[in-house]
């Protein structure tokens, strides 16, 4: 493939606007686990190997096993996660196809807040838009250092 756009350093003034909208989730409260979890499942959808080398390495620095990593593409067959965990990811599947049915709504409604709901919806939303930058303006995978975006 040939060199795209170097979208960090030529797309600052725009990705300050994504970088604002990650630190307001940092202070929500919304669990970081939980989000590093959404981040690699919507990420494994998109197919976003830059983001999924990001957030495998951030969960597992913060205490994610790898199992519920491996795991994590197979959610409803397995017993890792927690109900709020199901709940997330079922939304976070919602939210990314755009079928955001009321079966699914009703069981987010169930484990989050109002406010947590709208949270993590920004959080998926968001995630999304990272993995559609990669995607178009491709940064090499393997290269993220934990922390590295802090």
């Amino acid at each position: 493939m040939e060199q795209r756009i170097n979208i960090q350093e030529k797309g600052q003034n725009a990705l300050k606007l994504l970088y604002n909208i990650g630190g307001y989730l940092k202070k929500s409260a919304l669990e970081n686990a939980l989000l590093e979890l959404v981040f690699f499942r919507v990420s494994q959808i998109n197919s976003c190997a830059f983001c999924l080398d990001m957030h495998s390495k951030d969960a597992r620095a913060k205490g994610e096993t790898e199992q519920r990593l491996y795991g994590l593409s197979a959610w409803r067959e397995t017993p890792y996660y927690t109900t709020r965990e199901r709940a997330a990811l079922g939304w976070a599947e919602a939210v990314t196809a755009c079928d955001v049915s009321d079966v699914v709504y009703q069981e987010a409604i169930k484990e989050f807040t109002e406010q947590e709901l709208i949270d993590l919806t920004f959080a998926i939303t968001t995630i999304n838009t990272w993995n559609r930058l990669n995607l178009a303006f491709p940064t090499q995978a393997g290269t993220y250092q934990v922390g590295q975006f802090s």
